[in-house]
C-alpha cells in the first residue's frame, strides 16, 4: 500500500515537471522570436525560402516575389536580385518606399504574362529571355517601362512617383 502511494507521488511529480518544462519552453519560444511552420498568407514568416525572403508566388510559368517593407525582408530582396531576371523598385518622394503597386507585365505580342500587386518596394520576377512591357500603377498614377530580359544576366526597372 505504501509503495503504491509513493509510486503515485512520483508519477504526479513527473507529470508536474513535464508540464512545467513544456510551459517554460513555450514561453522561451515566444520571448526569443522563434518562428516556424507554414503560413497560408504570403508573408515571410515560416516560409521555405529562409533568410527573410518573402514567399515565392507563381502565376502560370512565371515566379515572383515582392515585399521589402521590413529591414530584413528589404535586405533579403536586395541580395536576391542577382538571381532573378527582372528586379523592380517602387519609390516615391524622398525615396520613400511604396507598397500596393499594381503590376502587369505583357510580352512582345501584348499577351499578359503577370498580373500581381507588389506588397512592398521590391518585386523580383522570373521571366524567360525576351522583350516585355511593365505597367505599374500606384493609386491613380500609371507608368510604363519597356524591359529586355537577356539570356544571361538581369534587367532592372525603377519606378518613381513624385506625388506631393
Amino acid at each position: 500500500m505504501k509503495t503504491q502511494r509513493n509510486q503515485r507521488r512520483i508519477v504526479a511529480a513527473a507529470v508536474c515537471a513535464a508540464l512545467t518544462l513544456g510551459l517554460a519552453g513555450g514561453a522561451y519560444a515566444q520571448a526569443s522570436d522563434v518562428t516556424g511552420g507554414s503560413t497560408a498568407d504570403e508573408s515571410s514568416a515560416g516560409n521555405a525560402n529562409g533568410g527573410g525572403l518573402p514567399q515565392i508566388q507563381h502565376q502560370g510559368d512565371v515566379s515572383f516575389v515582392s515585399g521589402g517593407v521590413g529591414l530584413d525582408e528589404s535586405k533579403a530582396l536586395q541580395q536576391a536580385q542577382s538571381q532573378w531576371p527582372l528586379s523592380m523598385r517602387f519609390t516615391g518622394p524622398g525615396s520613400d518606399f511604396l507598397a500596393d503597386i499594381h503590376v502587369r507585365i505583357v510580352d512582345a505580342h501584348n499577351g499578359n504574362v503577370l498580373t500581381a500587386t507588389s506588397r512592398g518596394p521590391y518585386m523580383l520576377v522570373r521571366l524567360r529571355p525576351g522583350r516585355y512591357t511593365v505597367h505599374a500603377q500606384y493609386k491613380d498614377s500609371d507608368q510604363t517601362k519597356a524591359v529586355t530580359i537577356p539570356a544571361k544576366g538581369t534587367a532592372k526597372a525603377a519606378f518613381y512617383w513624385n506625388m506631393q
